[in-house]
């Protein structure tokens, strides 16, 4: 008996030591990115981000709860315009704000994560003229401490959040092309 318990606790030990050791090799830093050519100008796509008022018609995370709640502050948009949410453990809570809104082109934003897990991050939108159309741009970047390395090791970040930045950018596209 002894002996399955011995042997027991060596493999847990060493697998414990193995996800440790993958979770050391992850980077500091993570960043995920997605891309969508939107047959509209510039302008009117910057609009809808630069407006927290604006993201419920588009933002994948606004129909995950429709009981959360909302609190806009600071600027009406625009640089010092900030949107705070709580809500159940699909969207959890943080606030946003945007640090630079450079017309037309650029969105800079400040994002903190509270629940379910605290998170310090930056969110970027660029709007890039292509033709009759313009590529937007959905970059989230931040530092990645050692339990989200540890995460990491058990489930892909990029496809996780990729495909809200999917849904999003889809529903941008739909929104700014009518």
């Amino acid at each position: 008996m002894l002996e399955i318990i011995a042997i027991i606790a060596v493999v847990l030990a060493v697998a414990i030591a193995v996800v440790l050791v993958l979770a050391a090799a992850k980077p500091d830093t993570f960043s995920v990115r997605r891309a969508a050519l939107v047959k509209a100008p510039p302008d009117s796509i910057f609009s809808l981000i630069n407006d927290f008022h604006r993201w419920g018609s588009w933002s994948p995370w606004e129909n995950k709860d429709p009981a959360m709640k909302r609190t806009y502050s600071g600027a009406e948009s625009g640089k010092g315009a900030a949107y705070a949410w709580d809500g159940n453990k699909n969207v959890g809570s943080g606030r946003m704000e945007i640090l630079d809104a450079s017309s037309p082109s650029k969105i800079v934003i400040k994002l903190d994560f509270f629940k379910p897990f605290e998170a310090h991050n930056t969110a970027e939108f660029t709007m890039q003229p292509q033709g009759g159309a313009t590529d937007v741009i959905w970059v989230m970047h931040g530092p990645a401490p050692f339990i989200s390395k540890v995460m990491q090791v058990f489930m892909n970040m990029d496809s996780m959040i990729g495909k809200d930045f999917e849904i999003g950018l889809a529903n941008l596209k739909t929104l700014a092309e009518k």
